[in-house]
């Protein structure tokens, strides 16, 4: 019986070794896990952190940038800021969210365009005189003057620069410029390529500015004065720069600061109201800093001595092209030989529609690929010897 009882506590004493074994064996298990989590989340804690202080770092290193070019002592991006800013309707915030009105004032008359105060001198503009020309005295004269065999109406002429590309059109005829006016006059603007379809246009680009009071860019209000086929569709006073740009009746482009009834006296046909001036009787405005008018799309027209119109349009608002500033307009249309030349609103507006398709490349200022409605534009008409070519239509088509 002794030796029964012995074999039943061995057992039980096996049992219970192997038990604790077991035991022994799970806690260790639980601890290698729980010391293994323990390790990964110190490791992913480690990483978390190097992470954070990679980017806390860069932030800071963002910041303290930004800060040295709002603030430091190196004053281009910031009148380069406020400048594009303070010239967009619904932007202006960028610059006044950093500087105070003391401040932007400060760097706008460092930046700004002293125009003459001349009126053109229309003795001075022969229409015509182009038909006359045999030799070129360069590369932009031949340019402008050889015209495609395609085409006897206009010539379109590529502008590739390091931060603007876009387009020059040569216009031989300028009795056939006019000015169109969107249809919801004072309530709302059209797109451009409305306004060419509905006024059968060969050649259209934007006009003049336009109020926008509630920053609603609807384009509804034109600057100024402004006249179609002899018609004065608005009459507003208007105190920035440039003022009245338009043609006579004997097809001379005029620029000039003119009251009403100044412009009846110089028998204006065709305008539109803007700024600023860039060549007056073949003398450019002095232009101190940046002009005043930032980097930005651009649309301008000018007259040559011998009549031909030009019409320009840049494109900007991309990383390799930001676009052009008023120096920049100056020199292209003293290029091809501009003796009175005027800016027409820029950004946004900039656009150049052939054969009612939009050649050049619009960008708004959140950097989609679109135009807006406006108030004004200036159209090239069609006539009964029209033989112009399309190339450059079916190309961007």
């Amino acid at each position: 019986m002794e030796s029964s009882t012995l074999d039943e506590e061995d057992v039980i004493n096996i049992g219970t070794a192997r038990r604790t074994r077991k035991t022994r064996i799970a806690e260790e298990s639980k601890r290698e896990k729980l010391r293994r989590r323990n390790h990964k989340e110190q490791k992913n804690n480690l990483i978390v952190s190097k992470v954070f202080t990679i980017l806390f770092s860069l932030g800071t290193l963002g910041i303290l940038v930004v800060m040295f070019l709002l603030y430091g002592p190196y004053a281009g991006f910031r009148e380069w800021l406020v400048t594009t800013a303070m010239t967009t309707m619904t932007h202006q915030y960028f610059a006044t969210w950093f500087y105070d009105e003391q401040t932007i004032n400060y760097i706008l008359d460092k930046n700004r365009i002293i125009e003459t105060d001349e009126i053109t001198d229309t003795n001075a503009i022969n229409v015509g005189a182009s038909n006359e020309v045999t030799e070129y005295e360069n590369e932009y004269e031949r340019a402008i003057l050889e015209r495609d065999p395609k085409n006897n109406d206009y010539k379109i002429i590529e502008i590739d620069e390091k931060k603007f590309d876009g387009y020059l059109v040569a216009v031989y005829d300028a009795s056939r410029v006019k000015t169109v006016v969107t249809e919801n006059l004072g309530k709302s603007g059209q797109y451009l390529t409305t306004m060419a379809k509905d006024n059968d246009a060969l050649i259209a680009i934007n006009g003049g500015g336009f109020n926008d009071p509630n920053f609603n860019s609807t384009g509804g209000q034109p600057l100024g004065i402004t006249v179609t086929d002899g018609e004065y569709v608005t009459t507003a006073k208007y105190s920035g720069s440039g003022g009245i740009i338009g043609f006579t009746e004997d097809d001379k482009l005029v620029l000039g600061k003119m009251s009403l009834s100044e412009a009846k006296e110089q028998g204006i046909r065709d305008a539109v109201t803007f700024g600023p001036f860039l060549i007056v009787n073949g003398k450019a405005s002095e232009v101190l800093g940046n002009g005043g008018w930032g980097t930005a799309p651009r649309t301008a027209i000018a007259q040559r001595k011998d009549g031909i119109v030009l019409f320009l349009v840049l494109n900007g608002r991309t990383v390799s092209k930001p676009g052009a500033d008023m120096d920049d307009l100056i020199e292209v249309l003293e290029r091809y030989g501009a003796y009175n030349a005027a800016n027409l609103d820029g950004g946004t507006s900039s656009v150049l529609v052939v054969n009612d398709t939009i050649v050049n490349d619009p960008i708004d200022s959140t950097g989609a690929h679109k135009t807006r409605p406006i108030a004004t534009g200036f159209i090239v008409t069609k006539d009964d010897s029209d033989d112009s070519d399309h190339t450059l239509v079916e190309d961007k088509l």
